[in-house]
């Protein structure tokens, strides 16, 4: 199987940069970082709660447990998070509600868990139009989908 390619600094400052135009901004941005930076798939960003990721304080934590039922291998493992992603949840942490540990990190605009297949398809839709919009010839479905892959 082939290894899927990335993005560089470069194309993230792009999407991220991109994702400053959309309607909830902070929302995607810290969803793109969560990916880039701690490695995720789109299925165990999807199963992310707040008590993941914030102590009881409401503090980022420095590393989680991403239990078996919410990782694609179905094993579970500890997710390092670095000082840039801590501080990108943290500003995260300031638009949603941290009382609820259950609550899903990353809401819908229902109010509920996203599906693990609808982060790949707003990953690639910035990647695709932020390298559009820089004329770039980067193929988005490779570098989007290399982002948050299916689960």
């Amino acid at each position: 199987m082939r290894q899927a390619q990335t993005l560089n600094e470069a194309q993230l400052r792009r999407v991220l940069h991109y994702c400053r135009s959309r309607r909830h901004p902070v929302r995607e941005q810290t969803i793109i970082m969560v990916s880039f930076y701690a490695g995720l798939r789109a299925k165990e960003i999807a199963a992310l709660t707040v008590g993941d990721v914030f102590d009881e304080e409401g503090v980022v934590r420095a590393q989680f447990i991403l239990k078996a039922e919410q990782s694609k291998g179905g094993r579970t493992r500890t997710v390092y998070l670095n000082q840039r992603l801590r501080k990108a949840l943290a500003e995260y942490s300031q638009t949603i509600r941290l009382s609820d540990p259950v609550r899903p990190l990353f809401r819908s605009q229902k109010g509920g868990h996203f599906s693990a297949t609808s982060r790949p398809t707003l990953c690639a839709s910035c990647f695709w139009k932020s390298t559009k919009l820089a004329g770039s010839r980067t193929r988005a479905a490779t570098v989007g989908v290399a982002l948050t892959s299916r689960a």
